[in-house]
């Protein structure tokens, strides 16, 4: 599970190489896309410390990350409990630059430990893609081995066909959606929110009460971009295919690499580009260039 892309201009970027559906067949190229790492923000008070959260960013301006993120929650409640804040330098290799600690007054720790009591406890100062990768490993989670094959013009038809059930957002214009599709383009059940996320939970979780996990043989179409957390949502699920009408960010594609999900982001007919699983997209022909 070594297949994460390397970062490129400070942490922000990274290139892969990705297959992009056109009318003429499937061409490989070099694309560039957007980093997603986690961030764990530790806090520490008189020589103790907890871990906060974790969160995934896109790496820089971290410590106002975390200060923002303290304050949202209520951590933080006036400047005078935030005393200062720092990197941690204590971890190394990947995990580097992945890890803030937040220096807090006695009475904003206390919130804090109040609030890190409700979180899994971690040994861990920080925590890097590798670490995702292979948590979920830990957990149980395999590679997909599911046998659906798709054809280009299945998966540009999904937007399209995601839109017209649209109904809410037809109405207010604020709205995610994620979209189950079976292996025909058949669509079985759309959810709204105004969080992505949410929505994809929403399908995950009619799926599961209706006693239709895992999901094999299944496309999922999202609005927006395709997270590192939808990729995983879906492998969760078995859902082999996750396509999205944006772009995909680095830990998404190495997640999608490493357990075998198909990938497809800025799905927009004519065009799609495939950034994993190329192997379940049938086309008549493989060009490169």
């Amino acid at each position: 599970m070594n297949d994460r892309p390397a970062p490129a201009r400070a942490d922000r970027s990274t290139r892969v190489l990705i297959h992009t559906i056109a009318p003429d067949g499937l061409r490989s190229r070099s694309d560039e896309i957007v980093v997603e790492e986690p961030l764990a923000i530790h806090v520490a008070c008189a020589g103790d410390s907890a871990l906060l959260a974790v969160t995934m960013r896109t790496p820089g301006n971290d410590l106002e990350l975390a200060a923002g993120f303290a304050y949202s929650d209520g951590v933080v409640r006036s400047p005078d409990d935030l005393e200062h804040a720092t990197t941690c330098d204590d971890v190394t290799g990947d995990a580097r630059g992945n890890a803030v600690m937040l220096h807090l007054g006695r009475d904003a720790y206390r919130r804090a430990r109040d609030r890190a009591r409700r979180l899994p406890v971690s040994s861990a100062c920080g925590l890097c893609g590798d670490d995702i990768l292979r948590s979920l490993a830990d957990q149980g989670i395999e590679p997909l081995d599911d046998d659906l094959r798709i054809t280009p013009e299945q998966i540009v038809a999904l937007p399209e066909r995601m839109r017209a059930a649209q109904r809410v957002f037809a109405e207010t214009g604020g709205l995610h959606a994620a979209a189950l599709f079976d292996a025909t383009g058949t669509l079985i059940a759309l959810r709204e929110d105004v969080g992505r996320h949410n929505a994809v939970d929403k399908i995950v979780g009619m799926m599961l009460l209706a006693r239709r996990l895992p999901a094999r043989g299944t496309m999922l179409m999202v609005s927006g971009r395709a997270g590192y957390e939808i990729v995983q949502k879906a492998i969760v699920a078995r859902i082999p295919v996750v396509a999205a009408v944006s772009a995909p960010s680095s830990l998404a594609v190495a997640t999608a690499r490493a357990f075998g999900l198909t990938l497809c982001g800025f799905v927009r007919p004519p065009r799609a580009n495939v950034y994993a699983g190329e192997q379940r997209v049938i086309v008549p022909a493989t060009r490169s260039g």
